[in-house]
């Protein structure tokens, strides 16, 4: 696969990524459908297993989100401002702290940006916890298993 198809995948996992975050968009089925891609251009054994193992984790994640509470974010007061911050801390935190660091990422994203918005600590811990309960748990399960397969991709890539 030439380095202008692998730029193209790349850049369909980071709007699936971004798809993550917006309700309605398919956001873990287009970083999926990115690895197939990929997968299909590409057939060696790294990019089979990388197949695989992400085709398990959306479906792990799938099943980890029914689990959860539903989505209703937009009740909580969640904005789209939010949900920039959330996942530009996830992804930072991703890479800054590799892998778990997603988990604070986001979190601490969701904290910065009502904190600016409300401006005291104790209303932006309240409403971080309020987002969190209405269903930022299970975007968040979504974004770091995506965040998993957009890894994993990235290391067969550079180092397969």
């Amino acid at each position: 696969m030439g380095p202008w198809e692998l730029l193209l995948v790349g850049l369909v996992i980071l709007l699936g990524l971004c798809g993550v975050l917006v309700p309605g968009v398919p956001g873990s089925w287009l970083v999926w459908s990115a690895v197939l891609w990929w997968a299909l251009k590409d057939p060696q054994p790294v990019a089979w297993w990388v197949l695989v193992g992400s085709t398990v984790a959306l479906f792990l994640s799938q099943v980890v989100r029914w689990a959860l509470p539903p989505r209703r974010l937009r009740e909580s007061g969640a904005t789209p401002r939010m949900a920039v911050y959330a996942g530009a801390g996830a992804l930072l935190g991703f890479f800054l702290l590799p892998v778990v660091g997603a988990i604070p990422g986001f979190m601490g994203g969701v904290y910065l940006c009502e904190r600016l918005r409300l401006g005291r600590h104790g209303e932006a811990r309240a409403a971080l916890r309020t987002a969190m309960r209405s269903g930022g748990s299970s975007v968040l399960a979504e974004l770091f298993t995506c965040l998993l397969i957009m890894g994993a991709w990235l290391g067969a890539v550079l180092w397969g």
